[in-house]
C-alpha cells in the first residue's frame, strides 16, 4: 500500500483506467466474435453490417493504447480476410495452427571427460 499522497492518487487513477480499458477491450472482442460468427454461418449481410462497428472499436482501442496499433491492424486484416472468403468453404483461421508433428531429435550425447593416461614413470616420480 502506498504511503505518499501522490502514489495513493496514482493507484486511484490506475484503477479507473483499468476499468475503462477493460470495458473498451471487452466491447471490441464482443463485436469481433459477433462478426466471426456471422461469417462462419455464411451470413454476409450481417457481417457487412457489423464490420464498420468492429473496425471503429478496434481503432478506438488502438488510439487509446488499450491494444498496440499493429495488433489492431492485424485484427482488422483478419476481419477483412474473413469477409472476403465468406463465399468460399475455407475461412481464414483466427489463430495460426501448428503444422503437423515435429520429428523428435535424438538427445545430445553427453561429453565425458577422458582421464589422461599416466605413464608408469610419472607414477614412480610422485
Amino acid at each position: 500500500m502506498p504511503i505518499i499522497k501522490s502514489a495513493k492518487k496514482k493507484v486511484r487513477q490506475a484503477e479507473k483506467h483499468r476499468i475503462r480499458n477493460l470495458s473498451l477491450k471487452t466491447q471490441m472482442k464482443t463485436y469481433i466474435k459477433k462478426f466471426l460468427t456471422a461469417v462462419k454461418n455464411g451470413n454476409k449481410e450481417e457481417a457487412v453490417k457489423l464490420m464498420p462497428k468492429a473496425f471503429k472499436l478496434i481503432d478506438t482501442a488502438a488510439k487509446k493504447h488499450v491494444v498496440h496499433r499493429r495488433n489492431a491492424d492485424n485484427k482488422k486484416s483478419l476481419l477483412a480476410r474473413n469477409l472476403k472468403n465468406i463465399g468460399e468453404a475455407k475461412v481464414a483461421p483466427v489463430k495460426k495452427e501448428k503444422a503437423g508433428k515435429v520429428e523428435k531429435k535424438e538427445p545430445a550425447k553427453k561429453y565425458v571427460k577422458k582421464e589422461k593416461k599416466v605413464k608408469k614413470e610419472d607414477k614412480k616420480k610422485k
